[in-house]
């Protein structure tokens, strides 16, 4: 059995019982009873109207049980080592003061520097060692053996 809900008092309305009132914009409203509609129809608020199931509803009425707030379990942290780094050397980087971290960065990112300034040292000797020891210069495609075979004619 489907019921229907008034439009104004939010009772139940059963098959064969109560009245629709179709507005001008199809919106269909449904009625118990004619005072509903009546009332409806002279524009009250149905929060104002005692009876009504909005105004019980906002003003707690009926409530025969206390609904007991549900108890919301708290999320328990843990620490876990991560793939790499073990739970103790993560607490020991934790526990580092931010000036002693920010020292040991400078003293890392000095390090990289001097290495890099080594390796394009290293760099530049290895390629003037090969530029005197080779005599003619040879361009990548002819170090990588694409270049074109130029012929010597004889004529």
């Amino acid at each position: 059995m489907r019921t229907e809900i008034d439009s104004f008092s939010g009772n139940r309305i059963y098959p064969g019982r109560g009245t629709l009132f179709v507005r001008g914009d199809s919106k269909v409203f449904r009625f118990v009873s004619s005072k509903s509609a009546s009332l409806f129809l002279q524009r009250k608020n149905p929060r104002r109207i005692a009876w009504t199931v909005l105004y019980r509803r906002m003003h707690k009425k009926g409530i025969t049980e206390e609904v007991s707030k549900k108890r919301s379990r708290r999320t328990v942290k843990h620490q876990r080592a991560i793939v790499g780094a073990s739970l103790d050397v993560i607490k020991e980087k934790r526990a580092v003061r931010p000036e002693a971290r920010k020292a040991a960065r400078t003293e890392s990112i000095a390090l990289a520097k001097e290495q890099k300034k080594l390796a394009d040292a290293k760099k530049k000797a290895e390629k003037a060692k090969n530029a005197t020891a080779g005599g003619a210069k040879l361009s990548k495609q002819q170090a990588k053996g694409f270049a074109p075979k130029v012929a010597a004619r004889s004529r």
